[in-house]
């Protein structure tokens, strides 16, 4: 089926007038009113008596924070017209599945949820780099699907898509507006893209067919963007993209230009913080010295993301990353130098078409000599249609055999050790999933778990770090440091992000994806593949990604954390911490079954109160 530009609405109404279900946008929607050319893909439409507008909608995403950034502007939209969004799909009148082409496991688990949708009867739209990269799929025939270019026009696709047509939106065009309605998984964090696409040919990168060639936001528009979310109460900005670095080079600016015009608009009370996304070592060494003194602002992490992917030159030239090892090393050890607590991630593919032992060996020795607190390891699985695909493959056996071994020497480090002791200035703004901690980082976004009370989300501590544990560390909140809150500032009524409702997200598999760094997803789990953060296999290439990061994150990630951290570390402090922790979840526990025995016992004596009433009452009058 070829792709058109619009929908379909019921056969005979082409001749004039606006198409059924495409209304006069509100003030906060950019849909378009214009009156458009429409070709019939359904004739015999489903009739609907609802009113567009008053339905659920079940949304599912996967992948990285570019990915979740547009999930969010697609609710926002779809919540400023009436749509009420929800993370139950049973309940839901139509499926928004956002979508991720970095890894097969991502995409088969795609394939699942069409299943399971169109088992349940649901109307479902399909979104993202899924469909954009690969529109001839079998799986989306007869379905819906709506680009990574075309989010703003979300309400439509689902409108026509209610009333049994279908929708088919993929051509490029312009960049969606950053001042779309937003509904922010977590209210405290903006998750800005700068650019879509990036300027690499990596060979074995399948984003790219779905993201395309580098596309930048204007500086004044992102840092507009930036004026409206600081004023709304975010106190994190995620700077995202399939490579931070690249940015500009197409309308005649670089990184360093945008990052001095966002951090002049931060508050100076350090109350909201910046972190950069990921970047690729060919786009940041001519500006090493600008991105060092950035970093070390105090309103910007002093973490970055630099994917290395191999310590072999030969295997560097096949995937056609345009750099070399020694420029990586430049990169990491002149930002060490300028950078005061600098952090960096990277990632690792293993077993690449055509990897030696002699190669492998050259990424073991890189990988021990930095001990870099954070390695995405990833065993190398080839995406259809990227000319890695067509490559002599390393034996599946020695790939899991290098992955395991890679593993092993990096979990051997123990990076956050010195940190014991220490206290450090952390900003809280998730709630972990134990239901005990809260999430807070480090100046260097070191994840640092803490008890404290819901109502310091949104603030800024110090924190004596108490242990250490290989993924994360535990603190304690310094009494007298809390930057508290300003009041909640009055929010435009279209501005549903204050509610924070849910944004279902589900992570495709542990890796440094094409847009991000650590994606997650249950089903896939194991413990040996992707060595930071995440339980689960990483069984495809990394590209380029955004920083590391903790979106959908702490969901999977802390629980792990929480648990990882009383298993590395074996000192009498860290048991006396994990023993007193378990006594508090006790405790609130035992503190709610106490006040639920009480009310019951309440509510029985007083129906035992009334009973003994009625009869009294009934045997007077009968006596009398």
């Amino acid at each position: 089926m070829e792709d058109i530009e619009d929908v379909l609405g019921p056969a005979g109404f082409a001749g004039g007038g606006a198409p059924p279900g495409l209304r006069l946008p509100l003030s906060t929607v950019a849909v378009k009113p214009k009156r458009r050319s429409y070709k019939l893909l359904q004739t015999q439409a489903q009739p609907d008596a609802r009113i567009p507008g008053t339905q659920t909608i079940y949304v599912k995403t996967f992948g990285c924070s570019h990915n979740q950034s547009d999930s969010e502007y697609m609710s926002g939209q779809l919540s400023a017209f009436g749509y009420a969004i929800t993370e139950e799909p049973e309940g839901a009148d139509l499926w928004l599945i956002n979508t991720c082409t970095v890894k097969n496991p991502s995409q088969s688990a795609m394939s699942t949820l069409i299943s399971k949708c169109k088992t349940a009867n649901k109307p479902l739209v399909v979104a993202g780099c899924v469909p954009q990269g690969s529109r001839d799929l079998k799986e989306l025939e007869g379905i819906s699907i709506i680009g990574v270019q075309q989010i703003d026009r979300v309400v439509e696709v689902v409108e026509e898509t209610l009333k049994g047509h279908e929708v088919r939106l993929l051509s490029r065009k312009t960049l969606p507006s950053l001042d779309l309605p937003k509904v922010r998984k977590n209210k405290f964090i903006e998750i800005l893209p700068i650019n879509v696409g990036c300027l690499g040919a990596c060979t074995y990168c399948k984003t790219k067919h779905a993201r395309g060639h580098l596309g930048s936001y204007s500086i004044d528009s992102l840092v507009d963007r930036v004026k409206i979310v600081v004023s709304e109460g975010v106190r994190e900005i995620w700077l995202s993209s399939e490579d931070t670095g690249a940015y500009g080079r197409d309308i005649g600016t670089n990184l360093p230009n945008l990052l001095n015009a966002i951090v002049a608009e931060l508050p100076a009370d350090r109350s909201t913080m910046l972190r950069i996304g990921m970047t690729n070592p060919p786009f940041i060494l001519e500006h090493l010295n600008e991105i060092a003194s950035v970093l070390r602002h105090p309103c910007v992490y002093t973490f970055l993301h630099v994917p290395v992917q191999s310590g072999s030159d030969a295997v560097l030239k096949a995937m056609n990353r345009e750099y070399t090892v020694s420029e990586f090393r430049m990169v990491v050890d002149t930002l060490c130098e300028l950078v005061p607590g600098m952090q960096i991630a990277t990632d690792i593919i293993c077993g690449f078409p055509g990897e030696t032992d002699e190669d492998f060996v050259e990424t073991v020795n890189l990988i021990k000599e930095y001990q870099l607190p954070q390695v995405h390891i990833s065993q190398f699985y080839p995406r259809p249609g990227t000319p890695a695909a067509r490559m002599k493959k390393v034996p599946s056996i020695e790939v899991k055999k290098r992955s395991r071994e890679l593993t092993s020497v990096f979990e051997a480090f123990s990076p956050y050790e010195g940190l014991k002791g220490k206290v450090e200035r952390i900003w809280i703004t998730e709630i972990a999933t134990d239901g005990v901690h809260l999430v807070g980082h480090t100046k260097g976004y070191i994840q640092v778990l803490v008890i404290a009370p819901d109502s310091m989300l949104g603030t800024s501590a110090d924190a004596k770090i108490t242990s250490v544990g290989r993924w994360s560390v535990f603190g304690e909140v310094v009494e007298g440091t809390v930057a508290i809150k300003e009041a909640s500032p009055q929010q435009n009524s279209a501005e549903v992000q204050v509610e924070n409702r849910p944004n279902h997200v589900e992570e495709a598999a542990c890796s440094t994806n094409t847009c991000d760094s650590c994606a997650c997803s249950g089903a896939e789990s194991t413990a040996q593949q992707c060595t930071q953060r995440c339980e689960g296999p990483s069984d495809a290439p990394t590209n380029c990604g955004d920083a590391t990061r903790q979106e959908t994150p702490q969901s999977t990630l802390v629980r792990r954390n929480v648990e990882g951290a009383g298993k590395t570390s074996g000192s009498d402090t860290e048991k006396s911490r994990g023993d007193d922790q378990q006594i508090n979840v006790i405790t609130r526990r035992a503190l709610n079954i106490d006040r639920i025995l009480w009310g019951g016992l309440a509510v029985s004596f007083a129906t035992t109160v009334a009973i003994l009433v009625l009869l009294t009452c009934k045997i007077f009058y009968t006596s009398s």
